[in-house]
């Protein structure tokens, strides 16, 4: 089964700009998750979604790729039937003509 989460959009500190580091930005969060379903156990996406944003708030990372790099311990962790892992964080208003995006998949095949 894949479970994909599109555009989780919230406030949270990242960056190495100072003003990034003083002012909450807009992150929106894209990530397609692949596990094993089998006997009625699933993953649940609510949850999933609340711990993609969670870790990014909390982090406060300097580097979009430190944030990816937790992202993905973190919900291998939560949700060990979890295959393989796409992630893409993006700040969508951190420049005026376009979208910054930093992307990354892992297996645990």
């Amino acid at each position: 089964m894949k479970i994909s989460i599109r555009a989780l959009r919230f406030e949270a500190i990242l960056g190495v700009l100072e003003f990034e580091r003083l002012t909450p930005q807009t992150i929106e969060i894209d990530c397609e998750i692949a596990y094993s379903y089998m006997d009625g156990e699933y993953l649940d996406y609510s949850k999933a979604a609340e711990v993609l944003a969670a870790t990014v708030k909390d982090g406060k990372f300097l580097l979009i790729e430190d944030a990816l790099e937790e992202l993905f311990c973190k919900m291998r962790k939560i949700f060990p039937k979890i295959e393989t892992i796409e992630i893409a964080i993006s700040k969508p208003d951190i420049l005026p003509n376009c979208r910054v995006c930093v992307s990354d998949f892992r297996s645990f095949l």
